[in-house]
């Protein structure tokens, strides 16, 4: 059995890689171990729902409870305790709350750089007026007059127009300018959940693999190769999972067949 998931993971890798796929607004292909989705249009940004689960769950799941037609992860969490260390917000409401999460209150880093992580990057989909809007910005950015948050998902660091590693708190230095702290593995090669925009209709999604993991600056440099204006991660490494339709699914081959037990996604209906 488990040699006949292998075979059909190689076939339905094959097929991506040579034959993109387009349902309505969305094309997807896979090339150098990066599948590259597209979310293009006006349509398709009504059609985006970021939620978290009260319970960690795979991106499988989620995508089957939702019924539907792409699901990728979000958000950090603590796998310890479940809880949320990004926020999260659902059809207008915040439903996932970092000050929430009493252990990361307890964390003497997270106190001393409390506003540096509270104010990390985060994905937002907005209605302004009758039109819907994407937007990358820091947590607290202003909303812009006449607009609202629909949804949103928070992670981070901000890739471009620059690379906030330090101004997001993912790594700290020393007075000698040497990295004391890391987090999220960004100045190592791991896989990666990348989102970004081109334009104001174009979302595009990285799935970067364990068949070419890159370290932030790495990823830094794709984006600009794909001429991206705006981009930022999602939480990466045994995290990066996608499902689209019953046809691929993608799950780090460092953690298990299923995936990891997640806390937030992005849902495409």
């Amino acid at each position: 059995m488990k040699h006949l998931k292998l075979l059909l993971i190689l076939f339905v890798s094959l097929v991506f890689c040579t034959n993109p796929v387009f349902a309505g607004d969305i094309s997807i292909k896979k090339d150098n171990g990066i599948y590259h989705i597209i979310l293009k249009g006006e349509k398709i940004k009504k059609k985006i729902k970021f939620v978290a689960s009260e319970d960690l769950i795979t991106n499988r799941e989620a995508h089957t409870k939702a019924r539907a037609t792409l699901t990728i992860n979000a958000g950090f969490f603590d796998p310890k305790n479940g809880k949320t260390t990004s926020y999260i917000v659902t059809d207008r409401m915040t439903s996932a709350d970092p000050m929430f999460n009493h252990s990361l209150l307890a964390n003497p880093f997270f106190r001393r750089n409390m506003n540096t992580i509270l104010n990390r990057t985060e994905f937002r989909v907005m209605q302004c007026g009758n039109k819907f809007e994407y937007a990358i910005v820091s947590h607290k950015s202003e909303v812009p007059f006449n607009c609202a948050v629909v949804t949103s998902a928070q992670a981070g660091p901000l890739i471009l127009p620059e690379l906030h590693l330090e101004e997001e708190g993912f790594i700290v230095k020393n007075e000698q300018g040497e990295v004391v702290r890391e987090a999220a593995n960004v100045l190592h090669k791991t896989a990666r959940t990348i989102i970004g925009l081109k334009g104001t209709d174009e979302c595009h999604i990285l799935i970067i693999t364990d068949e070419n993991p890159m370290d932030m600056y790495e990823v830094q440099k794709l984006c600009n190769d794909l001429k991206l204006d705006r981009a930022m991660a999602f939480d990466g490494g045994t995290s990066t999972s996608l499902n689209y339709k019953n046809n691929l699914e993608v799950v780090s081959q460092e953690g298990n067949n299923l995936g990891r037990m997640l806390k937030s996604f992005m849902i495409v209906y």
